[in-house]
C-alpha cells in the first residue's frame, strides 16, 4: 500500500473508533433570543478572555416565585433579571480591580475559562434565609487585602468578615485561590444587596486550571431529610492531573480536594447531630461522608478521580426522589469528553483513566489492562486497589465529536413535551448539541465500561432557519454586536479558528436556555419536532 493511502487509511481508522455513537438527527429544538448581556469583553479584544463579549457562566432562577433570574458574568457582575421587563440591574460586582469598583480587589479573570466570579447558587431554604452561595478565584500576588471592599455596596455589613486559612494542595505552591462564600440577604426583595457575607472555604491549588466550581443542592430534599441543605461542590484538579511530576497523582489523593466532588454543609445549625465542624470552623461534614473513617483523607470528598468536573445537574425521579442522581459533566485532555453519573466514594480513574481507556503517563490513551483495578491513594502510600467508575456517555476529541463537553440537563418542564425524559447537553468550542435518552443512562451504569447510552444529534431552529450546530448562530450574533474576529474568538483542536461557547441553563420550572459567552446572549428553547 502506497505510503500516503497508509497514512489516510491510519487516519479514518483513529477517526472511526474516536468518533461519538451517535444517531441520525431525529430532534430540532426552536430557540429564541431571550436576553443581551451587558458587554464586559472587546470586540477587538487581545486575550484568551477579554475577546468574549460577555462571560455569562450561570444563570439561576430565583426560588419562591419572585419572577427574577441572578446572572453571573466571570468577569464580576452578578445581575438581577426581571423576567417581564428583561431589565438588568446590578446587584453585587465582584470585580475590584483597577478601579471598577468592585468587591474584590484581588479577582483574577485574564486568563484561564472559569476564572473571575465561577459560581453562584441560592440556598433551598432561600426565601427564609436570604442565603446564597458564590466562588470566586483570586490572584495572591495582586495589590489589595483579601477582604471584601464594600465603598460601592454600603449594604454589605462586614463586621466579623474574616478569612480562612487555605487548603493546600501537595505540590508547588501557586499564587491563586478559590474562595466559596455564604451571602446572608436581609432584604430579598429588592434588588439591593443588604446584609452579610461569610468566607466558608479557601483552596489553594497547584495551577490555576480547572479551579472549584459549580455547586447544587438535591432538589427534592426537604426539611428532616439527610440531604436537606446539603451543598454538592465540584472542584477541578488545578491540571496536577496532566503534570508529569509529582502531583499527577492529585485527582486519586485522598488527602487532597482538587479532582473531587466534596459534599458539605454550609450552615454550621443545621444536621448538628449527624455531622462535624470542619478544620476551619466554617462548615460541617456529614458523617455517612464515604471517608470520614479514614485516618489521612479529606473528610469532604464525596467523590474523586476527575480533571475538570465543571457542571452538575440533577436528574430528578418526582415518583420516587430517593433514585434522583446527580450527574457530572467532565472535560477531558487530549481524547475524551465524558459524562458521568455519581456514586458515593466512586472512583473515576483519572489520571488513571480517561473515557474509556486507560490514560498513560505521556497523556494519550490506550486499550484498559486486564486487570482494571486501580491503586487507592490516601497520600503518595496505596493501601489497597479499586474499579474505576466508567462514564455513561463519552464522545472523542474528533470530527463529529468536540472539543469540551459543556451543561447537561435532564428535561423535566411541560412547556415542550417531546422532551421530556432527554438528556440534552452541548459540546463548547463546536457548538454541537445531543440528547440522550435517560433510562438509557441509567442502563449504561452497569459497571461494563462497554455500555454506552446512544447520543442522538440536535439541530437548531434560530429565525426560521435550522442549522446543524451553535456555531453559524454565535458567529452572526457576535459579529453583529462589532466582534472584529472573522470567525469567532478563541480556538480549538476540533473547532479549529473560533469557539461557540454554548452551554445549557435551567429555570425553576425545568425549561431549558443556551447561553454563549463569545456573543454574550442567552436565548430560551421553546419548542422541539421530531422524536
Amino acid at each position: 500500500m502506497p505510503k500516503n493511502a497508509m497514512r489516510l487509511a491510519i487516519f479514518a481508522a483513529a477517526v472511526f473508533a474516536f468518533a461519538p455513537a451517535t444517531a441520525n438527527a431525529q430532534l430540532t429544538i426552536e430557540i429564541k433570543d431571550y436576553v443581551t448581556m451587558p458587554m464586559t469583553g472587546l470586540v477587538d479584544g487581545k486575550g484568551s478572555n477579554d475577546v468574549l463579549l460577555a462571560r455569562v457562566n450561570t444563570l439561576r432562577e430565583e426560588p419562591g416565585g419572585a419572577n427574577r433570574f441572578f446572572i453571573t458574568d466571570l468577569n464580576g457582575p452578578v445581575y438581577i433579571v426581571d423576567k417581564d421587563t428583561r431589565k438588568f440591574t446590578t446587584y453585587l460586582d465582584f470585580n475590584g480591580r483597577d478601579g471598577h469598583g468592585g468587591l474584590f480587589h484581588k479577582l483574577f479573570t485574564e486568563a484561564g475559562y472559569g476564572s473571575g466570579i465561577n459560581a453562584f447558587y441560592f440556598d433551598p431554604d432561600y426565601r427564609k434565609n436570604g442565603k446564597f452561595y458564590t466562588v470566586h478565584f483570586e490572584d495572591e500576588s495582586l495589590p489589595g487585602g483579601n477582604l471584601p471592599d464594600n465603598t460601592r455596596f454600603p449594604g454589605l455589613n462586614l463586621s466579623g468578615y474574616t478569612t480562612t486559612e487555605p487548603v493546600t494542595t501537595p505540590g508547588p505552591m501557586m499564587q491563586f485561590e478559590e474562595v466559596l462564600i455564604e451571602w446572608t440577604d436581609t432584604n430579598p426583595s429588592n434588588t439591593t444587596f443588604e446584609g452579610t457575607a461569610r468566607e466558608l472555604l479557601r483552596i489553594r491549588p497547584s495551577n490555576r486550571l480547572h479551579p472549584l466550581g459549580d455547586m447544587t443542592f438535591n432538589p427534592s430534599a426537604r426539611q428532616g431529610d439527610p440531604d436537606w441543605r446539603v451543598m454538592y461542590i465540584e472542584c477541578g484538579d488545578g491540571g496536577s492531573g496532566e503534570a508529569t511530576g509529582s502531583i499527577r497523582s492529585n485527582p486519586q489523593r485522598l488527602d487532597n480536594l482538587v479532582g473531587k466532588i466534596l459534599r458539605i454543609i454550609p450552615d454550621l445549625n443545621e444536621h448538628t447531630s449527624s455531622s462535624t465542624v470542619s478544620e476551619n470552623g466554617r462548615y460541617r461534614i456529614p458523617n455517612d461522608n464515604p471517608f470520614v473513617a479514614v485516618q489521612g483523607a479529606r473528610k469532604e470528598i464525596w467523590a474523586y478521580g476527575l480533571r475538570n468536573p465543571h457542571r452538575l445537574s440533577w436528574a430528578v425521579d418526582a415518583d420516587n426522589p430517593s433514585n434522583n442522581n446527580l450527574i457530572v459533566n467532565t472535560v477531558g485532555l487530549h481524547t475524551w469528553e465524558m459524562v458521568q453519573i455519581v456514586h458515593k466514594g466512586a472512583n473515576y480513574g483519572y489520571p488513571l483513566r480517561e473515557g474509556t481507556e486507560m490514560l498513560k503517563t505521556d497523556n494519550t490513551t490506550t486499550h484498559r489492562p486486564a486487570n482494571d483495578r486501580i491503586p487507592v491513594q490516601v497520600s503518595d502510600i496505596t493501601n489497597d486497589t479499586v474499579l474505576p467508575v466508567y462514564p455513561v456517555i463519552q464522545y472523542g476529541h474528533v470530527p463529529g465529536g468536540g472539543d469540551a463537553i459543556g451543561s447537561g440537563y435532564v428535561y423535566n418542564g411541560k412547556a415542550i413535551p417531546a422532551l421530556r425524559g432527554k438528556y440534552l447537553f452541548s459540546d463548547i468550542t463546536t457548538g454541537r448539541i445531543w440528547y440522550a435518552d435517560y433510562k438509557e443512562m441509567l442502563a449504561a451504569d452497569d459497571g461494563n465500561p462497554d455500555t454506552q447510552a446512544a447520543m442522538h444529534e440536535v439541530k437548531i431552529r434560530w429565525n426560521d432557519q435550522v442549522y446543524d450546530t451553535m456555531w453559524p448562530i454565535t458567529e452572526k450574533e457576535y459579529q453583529a454586536r462589532g466582534g472584529k474576529d472573522p470567525d469567532l474568538p478563541g480556538r480549538g483542536t476540533v473547532s479549529g479558528n473560533g469557539r461557540s461557547d454554548a452551554r445549557f441553563a435551567i429555570d425553576g420550572a425545568g425549561e431549558l436556555y443556551i447561553y454563549s459567552k463569545s456573543d454574550g446572549i442567552i436565548r430560551a428553547v421553546v419548542g422541539a419536532a421530531g422524536k
